[in-house]
């Protein structure tokens, strides 16, 4: 593992998830659906909730090198998630980010092949015969803006013209002498784009029903793996495969990171707002003919840490979780920060903080300014659609000790990246029966859809310009794979219900772990067992508030 760390500078190449890093595959396979899709990309605004909206930047000549939701959904994570300048990453909880980044790798490949295929189509059918595939372009383009506006006469100005299109090519196969090379060019140039589209349109009809195969693979619980052979450098001398894996590497670490951010009314970021919140705090008063034995905030952690790790060995067997238990450093952004930055330092590694360092914050910085320290327990339930956290928090002044147990919940993924693909459809009224309508199947490659394609295939070696041309997909900051697209757990009657029922036992067993501890530790624990049983009566009717939102 030495020579491992020595040879690229991060980590061992073989990672292995650790518990709670990620989680359900359902939440993950639906956020990596949305690699493969090909519907428009603006319905990506309909996932947008109150605190988080992405962005559609159009593009210079957007209405013909417009990218579909898997294009500029491949492109934008994979630019944020591993560009060498990217800015930092919110966890995914109840997800795994490096597959959904591999899935968008794997779609990007896929059509990087068709787009060869289709440059070859397009240079040998088109740059060859340069003036007729402009003709058809022009008539194509006037035809879609005719097609767009809202004039009925204007709209049927272009499907004339098409008409009026092929008219005239038949004209010129036709009626132009047979002898010369002008005459043959000039029916060559009509025709060439012609066949040259039939030949894209089965290509681009052969990656399309490939993509929606791999598309509803994943929301079916299965799917083909993500192939991403240019992750598997062969020899050193292959840099770019090297730096993708160490990328691929970097984004598992920073998933298993033990830092957070709470940013005011958005909350934890990745752990969803917080919806509750229960504080037990009272006057540490000696037991009568004893004193009280000295302890710090970190003792009682690991007690609480203990019990809470017992959570699962109920009386009942109910089937309760298995929850994850683990030690979080909390750092204060403000709420309208566009990026975080993770502390670095001889303290943190593979960005995480030293256990010795999570003692000390624990310990010393519970009052002013500075990372705070929280025990997060976590389930990860609905095959990842609900993340349920409750942070505890243990603090001390003068002789007052204060724990405080939060709920934060993380929805389940918008509907939008769990829809599976349909055929494409139109409405049209019957012949005979003009007053009832009927749908009739459309084919999956309009000619439209293939001259775009056509014509940005030769422009994919180098995205930026299609981004330029036909515009891009911001993604909101701080940006995370899970958080951005989760929506409220309250709608779904089952998933409020889990949230409220689990509070109840971590509270219990946070304070059993305390009155346990101070009262082997000679504190009178009279008040402490008091007010624990004001709160386990008040937890037993919990309602979802926003509590990070304070009436002030």
């Amino acid at each position: 593992m030495g020579a491992a760390v020595a040879m690229d500078g991060f980590g061992p190449g073989a990672q292995v998830p650790l518990q709670g890093s990620g989680g359900g595959a359902g939440a993950t396979n639906a956020l990596a659906s949305a690699a493969y899709r090909d519907s428009p990309l603006d319905t990506i605004k309909e996932a947008d909730n109150d605190l988080y909206k992405s962005t559609v930047k159009e593009g210079k000549w957007h209405k013909l090198f417009h990218p579909d939701l898997g294009e500029a959904f491949s492109r934008a994570v994979q630019v944020r998630m591993l560009g060498g300048a990217r800015k930092a990453l919110i966890q995914s909880f109840g997800a795994d980010p490096q597959p959904v980044v591999e899935h968008c790798l794997a779609a990007s490949r896929l059509r990087r092949q068709r787009d060869i295929k289709l440059t070859l189509v397009t240079f040998v059918c088109g740059v060859l015969f340069l003036p007729g595939l402009l003709l058809w372009l022009g008539v194509i383009q006037l035809r879609r803006i005719a097609a767009g506006s809202d004039n009925k006469r204007t709209s049927a100005v272009g499907t004339v013209l098409l008409v009026a299109a092929g008219l005239f090519a038949l004209l010129v196969l036709l009626k132009l002498p047979f002898d010369g090379i002008l005459p043959n060019y000039l029916r060559a140039m009509i025709a060439a784009p012609v066949v040259g589209w039939f030949l894209a349109r089965r290509i681009c009809e052969g990656t399309a029903l490939d993509l929606r195969e791999r598309w509803t693979a994943l929301l079916s619980g299965g799917g083909i793996g993500a192939k991403i052979p240019e992750a598997a450098p062969r020899d050193p001398g292959e840099k770019a495969a090297e730096e993708l894996r160490q990328n691929l590497e970097k984004l598992s670490a920073e998933q298993q990171s033990n830092i957070v951010f709470y940013a005011g009314a958005k909350g934890v970021l990745g752990l969803g707002t917080r919806w509750g919140s229960w504080t037990l705090a009272e006057e540490l008063v000696p037991q009568p003919g004893r004193e009280i034995h000295d302890f710090r905030a970190w003792d009682l952690v690991r007690k609480i840490h203990d019990q809470l790790t017992l959570l699962e060995r109920g009386s009942l067997k109910t089937g309760f979780p298995k929850p994850t238990v683990k030690h979080w450093i909390v750092s204060p952004v403000g709420e309208g920060a566009d990026e975080v930055s993770r502390p670095e330092g001889d303290s943190i590694v593979h960005y995480q903080v030293k256990p010795h360092e999570i003692q000390r914050i624990c310990n010393d910085q519970q009052f002013g300014a500075g990372n705070r320290h929280y025990l997060g327990v976590q389930f990860t339930l609905w095959d990842g659609n609900l993340v349920l956290t409750m942070m505890v928090t243990v603090t001390s002044l003068l002789h007052t000790l204060r724990i405080e147990v939060t709920g934060h919940a993380l929805g389940p993924v918008h509907g939008l990246f769990t829809t599976k693909p349909k055929a494409k459809t139109k409405e049209v009224s019957k012949t005979v029966r003009f007053w009832e309508t009927r749908e009739i199947k459309q084919p999956l490659m309009t000619t439209d859809e293939v001259v775009r394609l056509a014509v940005r295939a030769p422009l994919t070696w180098y995205p930026p310009v299609l981004d330029f041309l036909g515009g891009k997909l911001v993604l909101p900051e701080p940006f995370g794979l899970r958080h951005i697209w989760a929506g409220p757990p309250w709608k779904n009657r089952f998933m409020a219900d889990d949230a409220i029922r689990m509070a109840t036992p971590v509270l219990r067993a946070v304070h059993t772990a305390t009155i346990k501890m101070l009262d082997d530790h000679g504190v009178d624990t009279e008040r402490f067992t008091n007010r624990s049983l004001v709160l386990g009566g008040a937890v037993q009717d919990p309602g979802p508030k926003k509590a990070d939102v304070y009436d002030a």
